[in-house]
């Protein structure tokens, strides 16, 4: 438990009740963590934010959230900063160290708070020539992208990535090719560009070609593919793309679902879907991402040699939260969204 000093505050995001932001989001104050923490710990004063679609989400998914979060509830996930105090037992994390980090979704506290106290495999040290705004933006997609990518890839395999252009596709271009790889993506017309300047060695535009037909045409040459979008149709073309003994997973959630369906799908998904997709030549599952220190430090090693890189589509003032998650809910932000929590980054 981290006793807060007297009169010190912060300001923070919260949700006290299930239903839209625009009705439930307030800005609001709460005592400032000690810097006495606990093993385990660090505390960051955060800088900047990285909004993501499952923020909103689950605030907003009715009777899932009530059973899924503690109320009132501090939105947000991921964020930068600068560490103030670390717990006795961590000696490779000091304070003044610039990090990334990804707090628990299913906790109350979030990283829309100007502190947060996370546990040490929430946060990894990040080089100085890093900014607080790339820094922000990649947790939760970064992670997403390598932890599906890293452990099953070798150099020279062919992966296919549904859904190239959003925040975890971006970023699943980039790491596929630090691994090695040849990157094939779909994406719509106005993302091509974007797609092949982070790397992709081929796109496919969904508006003009029919994916289905455009993979099938190549024939079984895909060791890998990763679904954004969440179609499941192309699980079930994929005995026509994939190498035998292939890999399909699912990140994204069918997009035709309601918001509830949407966030348990992953869950259920990895759970049950291989008892109903049996008789493939390939493996499916759904992958649901795990906060690892080691995993964000080796993002953190990838952005400072300059091999991956967050797109920022738009960056908001803390005092205009609201109006960020409005933006990330019209779906036609390309990259992510950014919250300033402290002025004067320099960034």
């Amino acid at each position: 438990m981290i006793s807060a000093p007297m009169g010190d505050e912060m300001r923070l995001w919260q949700v006290r009740n299930p239903g839209p932001l625009s009705q439930t989001l307030t800005l609001t104050t709460a005592p400032r963590p000690s810097r006495d923490v606990e093993k385990g710990k660090v505390l960051v004063e955060v800088a900047v934010v990285g909004l993501n679609p499952a923020d909103y989400k689950l605030a907003e998914a009715g009777l899932v959230a009530r059973l899924q979060l503690p109320f009132p509830k501090t939105l947000g996930t991921d964020f930068s900063g600068t560490v103030i105090a670390v717990g006795s037992d961590i000696t490779d994390i000091k304070p003044g160290d610039n990090v990334l980090g990804r707090m628990f979704p299913f906790n109350s506290a979030g990283s829309l708070s100007e502190y947060v106290v996370a546990s040490y495999d929430d946060v990894a040290v990040i080089s100085k020539s890093v900014t607080f705004e790339q820094a922000a933006g990649a947790p939760t997609v970064a992670q997403t992208a390598y932890q599906t990518l890293a452990p099953v890839v070798k150099a020279g395999d062919k992966v296919f990535i549904n859904g190239g252009s959003g925040g975890t596709g971006t970023f699943c271009i980039q790491i596929a090719k630090a691994l090695g790889c040849h990157v094939t993506v779909s994406c719509s017309t106005t993302k091509v560009a974007l797609c092949r300047e982070l790397g992709a060695d081929e796109v496919i535009d969904y508006k003009k070609t029919d994916i289905m037909a455009a993979l099938q045409s190549g024939g079984n040459k895909y060791a890998v593919a990763i679904d954004n979008v969440g179609n499941l149709n192309l699980f079930g073309s994929a005995d026509r793309f994939l190498l035998p003994g292939g890999l399909f997973r699912l990140v994204g959630a069918p997009s035709s679902f309601s918001t509830a369906w949407n966030l348990g799908y992953n869950l259920l998904a990895s759970q049950y879907f291989p008892a109903f997709l049996n008789g493939s030549k390939n493996t499916f599952n759904a992958y649901v991402t795990k906060n690892s220190h080691d995993d964000l430090a080796q993002i953190a090693a990838l952005m400072a040699e300059g091999k991956v890189r967050t797109v920022v589509d738009s960056v908001f003032q803390f005092s205009d939260v609201l109006k960020a998650y409005q933006r990330l809910g019209t779906r036609f932000s390309t990259g992510k969204v950014l919250v300033h929590v402290r002025g004067n980054l320099g960034l």
